[in-house]
């Protein structure tokens, strides 16, 4: 059975957990044009920082951006992603400044801005914080292509986790997609990846 070149190239995408990918191919027997293209993950934003203020993706340009989702009563995940990239950060030293890391909460019904704020003073200074309502983390979340549901506590109704992707997504400049981490990133392989990028 032979694939096309799309067939091969979304399986690609898949396969690299963040949905369909236009891949450059040179296959034997392929003289016709090459698909590429960018990753479609990543957008306009519009949420709230850690002091209340409204912020958009045009806050952030010039600038790449590390993105991670999470939520502060998450038990494990976000806050060993958080400490992976708070070590990478200072490894990186000044060179850091030339780079924005957002942690965007898919808990906004608990996260307000003031107790983000609270939480990522256990990280580092550069991290910063999103909220908002529902709808605007919703959208965020949606551009960004995350995995988030809401999963409650059989024993006890009125609490709940949420189950999600973890991923940093590095963005550049310009906000477009570059790459992306699983959150078990070793912190020396995250810093080299991060400095490449400055």
């Amino acid at each position: 059975m032979t694939l096309s070149n799309r067939t091969i190239a979304l399986a690609l995408g898949l396969l690299a957990g963040v949905g369909t990918a236009y891949i450059a191919l040179n296959l034997p027997g392929n003289s016709g044009p090459q698909a590429t293209g960018r990753v479609a993950i990543g957008g306009p934003f519009s949420l709230l920082d850690t002091t209340g203020q409204r912020r958009t993706e045009k806050d952030y340009a010039g600038k790449p951006m590390l993105v991670f989702f999470g939520f502060t009563n998450c038990p494990d995940v976000c806050p060993s992603g958080l400490q992976t990239l708070t070590v990478a950060l200072d490894k990186l030293g000044d060179k850091a400044n030339g780079l924005t890391p957002l942690f965007i909460t898919v808990d906004p019904e608990r996260d307000t801005p003031q107790s983000m704020a609270a939480y990522i003073k256990s990280f580092h200074p550069r991290i910063q914080g999103l909220t908002g309502t529902p709808q605007d983390v919703q959208a965020a979340i949606k551009a960004y292509r995350v995995y988030a549901v809401k999963v409650p506590d059989e024993k006890d109704p009125t609490r709940y986790s949420v189950d999600h992707s973890s991923f940093f997504y590095l963005m550049n400049a310009n906000g477009e997609y570059t790459k992306h981490f699983p959150h078990s990133t070793d912190a020396d392989v995250l810093a080299k990846a991060l400095a490449a990028a400055l």
